[in-house]
């Protein structure tokens, strides 16, 4: 029997959605054994530290890709959000799951709504795109640092260290925490990471037998969108912690809508664009997006980080 291996992270959701590809994989290839290989990360112990000041998500995922290289796995499952726009030479996206709702999610013990937090809330995340995003609106708010897992962050925000929190709507519904999303934050207000609800299947460059093993729980429609809303940040040379967001969607029609923005941490200045046409153009329509964006300000923004 033919054994395929995954690098993962140790956290809760990191195991869950490796568990769900290798439960997927089994599905599509009965004769194949899928095993997991749990690492720590260097952003995974760095806590101490905002992740834009010690390297951006880039941490999570390069011991995965040394384990690869070792050949110790054959690939890694990663949320797509975290996945820098350029991956190292030697190494590829293979493929990319449905996706789940990707939405951010408002949390709160005790208000309902983003609308219903007083003056001066103290509000609870590590993304400078939901920062700029949340201050763009609301300037009025305490917006402080929050690193850790899922369950680590949930459990500060019960110990009353805020008085709310943003996460995303999908790792919270992977963990079975419905309950904890008192309501989806309207894209209007927080536009969702780029790659954001998507899982993807990153392996060796050539590694053929992987790549092709791993097409048969591929999702054609989110790879699509995936490539436009990369492509934008791509050329933005943006990494995964700057305050840019990216969301595509395809109509019934072939067609594509892409809407960008790239913001200034504290929200002002924060520039907004979107962009539509073939679905089969995911890539150019991203690239052309860009340059709407850089041509209002855009990198000078970027620059000043």
């Amino acid at each position: 029997m033919s054994t395929l291996r995954i690098a993962t992270r140790k956290s809760p959701l990191a195991l869950w959605q490796a568990e769900h590809i290798a439960a997927q994989l089994r599905a599509a290839h009965p004769d194949l054994q899928v095993t997991l290989l749990p690492l720590t990360t260097e952003g995974d112990v760095r806590l101490d530290s905002p992740l834009a000041q010690i390297g951006g998500k880039g941490l999570f995922i390069k011991e995965l890709e040394r384990a690869m290289l070792a050949g110790e796995a054959d690939l890694a499952v990663h949320s797509m959000k975290d996945v820098p726009a350029r991956l190292p030479e030697g190494f590829a996206i293979a493929a990319v799951t449905s996706r789940e709702d990707p939405r951010d999610a408002f949390v709160s013990n005790a208000f309902a709504a983003f609308d219903e937090l007083p003056q001066g809330a103290r509000v609870g995340t590590c993304s400078l795109r939901r920062q700029a995003q949340l201050l763009a609106g609301r300037p009025d708010l305490r917006v402080l640092p929050l690193r850790g897992n899922v369950n680590t962050r949930l459990a500060k925000l019960d110990a009353g260290d805020y008085d709310a929190i943003v996460l995303a709507c999908a790792g919270l519904r992977r963990l079975g925490l419905d309950e904890r999303i008192r309501e989806p934050i309207d894209p209007r207000r927080s536009l969702p990471a780029i790659g954001q609800g998507v899982m993807g299947i990153e392996c060796r460059a050539g590694d053929d037998d992987t790549h092709e093993r791993v097409q048969a729980i591929a999702d054609g429609d989110a790879a699509l969108c995936i490539e436009a809303e990369r492509a934008f940040g791509r050329r933005l040379a943006a990494n995964c912690q700057a305050p840019v967001a990216g969301h595509a969607r395809l109509s019934g029609t072939g067609g594509l809508h892409l809407q960008g923005l790239v913001a200034h941490p504290d929200g002002s200045p924060l520039i907004a664009e979107a962009i539509e046409g073939p679905a089969s153009d995911a890539s150019a329509l991203g690239e052309a997006l860009a340059e709407r964006v850089l041509g209002r300000g855009a990198a000078a923004i970027l620059a000043a980080l």
